[in-house]
């Protein structure tokens, strides 16, 4: 069992920065491929980035890539989200997720567990 809980997001202009962070309780954490969604009103879940076990390989959505950064601390079981450069099209609550498969995947119902979602809204 892996319980999530994102925090970090808020309101900025488009161009700032925020940093998500997503704090898993469970021992097996470390094996979990970790993702991070989004979802805007209306529109479906979206798979923004993610990283397997080892966070030696992590995989963007090609909307955010080059200014998003997914990262991983095995050891104080957290994972994170910088985001740069926002945009108003960034606007959504923002989703941590784990994995048990060996891969990242960006199908949501791939995932095994989901923390509450944290909200960010980006204003132009």
């Amino acid at each position: 069992q892996v319980q999530l809980v994102e925090s970090g997001g808020g309101s900025v202009q488009a161009g700032d920065s925020l940093r998500l962070s997503c704090a898993a309780s469970g021992r097996a954490f470390s094996s979990y491929a970790m993702g991070w969604f989004r979802q805007a009103p209306g529109k479906e879940r979206e798979f923004v980035a993610g990283l397997k076990w080892s966070g030696s390989s992590t995989y963007y959505v090609d909307s955010v890539k080059g200014r998003f950064t997914v990262s991983r601390d095995n050891a104080k079981n957290m994972v994170y989200l910088q985001m740069n450069s926002l945009k108003p099209d960034d606007t959504a609550v923002y989703y941590c997720a784990a994995s048990k498969l060996m891969v990242v995947t960006s199908t949501p119902r791939n995932y095994d567990y989901w923390g509450q979602g944290t909200q960010v809204t980006v204003s132009s």
